[in-house]
C-alpha cells in the first residue's frame, strides 16, 4: 500500500495514541534506555524529564524516527511504526521540534513555514495559507517577512513550534523548546504549549529542564533515571515523589523522617 494511504489511515483519528513498548537502545554498550513505555494521547501533554543523561532525547528520536530501537516497538494508533522513516512519521501525523534551530536562516520566516508544510505534500497555495494562520496563532505575523537567521531567540523557538505545526500533526513532540528563553517569556511560551494541546487538539510530548513550565502545562508526567521509567504521575504526584527530588539533587538532598 502506497505511503500516503497509511498517512490517510492513520492521522486525525480520534483517540489517536502513541506509544513505545519496552524500548530499549544502546551505544557503544552504554544502555541509554532500558524497556521502557510511555503512551501519549491526543488532547493532553505529557510531561518527559530526568537528569542530563537520562535518555530524554533517544527516546525522542526513537519514536520521531530519527533512531531505530535494539528491542521494542513503537505504534501510532494500534499501527507498529517502528521500521517507518522519519519522513513517513511525518505524513502520518507526528511531528517535533530539535533542541537546536534547524530553520532555513536565508529564508524569511514565512518561507519556513511553508517549506515544512510543502515537506508533507501540502499544495503551494494551501502551504501559504497555513503559514499565514500559524505566524497569526504564534505572534509570529510581523516578523513574517523577516530573514529566519536575524529573529530572537524567542521568536526562533516559536518558528519551530510553527514548523512542526505546519504538518497539522497529530502528535508533537518538543525537544527542550524553552532552553536559552528569558524567565520573562516562559510564561508566553506556556500558552503557546497549552494552545497545542487546545487549539490545534494534538497530543504533545514535553521535555525541558524548566519545571515551572513542566508543572504548569503538563497533565502528566514521565520521569528517566538512567535510561529507566523511575515515575509517572500528575505533577502533584510527581513534585512529591522523594526518588525523583533524589534523582535530580541526589540522596542528601532529600529530606527524611531521620533528618
Amino acid at each position: 500500500m502506497p505511503e500516503t494511504a497509511h498517512a490517510s489511515e492513520t492521522k486525525g483519528r480520534p483517540g489517536a495514541t502513541l506509544r513505545a513498548s519496552s524500548v530499549s537502545r544502546s551505544f557503544e554498550g552504554v544502555q541509554a534506555l532500558k524497556e521502557v513505555t510511555l503512551e501519549l494521547h491526543r488532547h493532553e501533554v505529557v510531561g518527559l524529564i530526568g537528569p542530563n543523561g537520562a535518555g530524554k532525547s533517544t527516546l525522542v528520536n526513537v519514536l520521531s524516527g530519527f533512531d531505530r530501537p535494539d528491542a521494542g516497538a513503537v505504534e501510532l494508533e494500534g499501527r507498529e511504526i517502528t521500521g517507518w522513516s522519519s519522513h513517513r512519521r511525518a505524513r502520518a501525523g507526528l511531528a517535533r521540534t530539535f533542541q537546536h534551530s534547524r530553520s532555513f536562516g536565508g529564508l524569511s520566516v514565512r518561507e519556513n513555514v511553508e517549506v515544512a508544510a510543502l515537506g508533507v505534500g501540502t499544495g503551494p497555495r494551501e502551504a501559504r495559507r497555513r503559514a499565514d494562520r500559524l505566524l497569526a496563532a504564534l505572534s509570529l505575523k510581523a516578523l513574517a517577512e523577516t530573514r529566519a537567521d536575524s529573529i530572537s531567540h524567542g521568536d526562533e523557538r516559536r518558528l519551530g513550534v510553527a514548523r512542526a505545526l505546519a504538518a497539522e500533526p497529530t502528535f508533537v513532540l518538543l525537544d527542550e523548546p524553552a532552553a536559552g528563553l528569558p524567565e520573562a517569556e516562559v510564561p508566553d511560551f506556556a500558552a503557546v504549549v497549552r494552545s497545542l494541546r487546545e487549539v490545534h487538539q494534538a497530543g504533545v510530548l514535553l521535555i525541558d529542564h524548566n519545571m515551572a513550565l513542566v508543572m504548569d502545562v503538563c497533565d502528566r508526567i514521565h520521569v528517566l533515571d538512567q535510561g529507566r521509567t523511575l515515575a509517572e504521575g500528575a505533577p502533584d504526584e510527581i513534585r512529591g515523589n522523594l526518588d525523583v527530588a533524589a534523582a535530580y539533587l541526589g540522596e542528601t538532598a532529600v529530606q527524611t523522617d531521620d533528618g
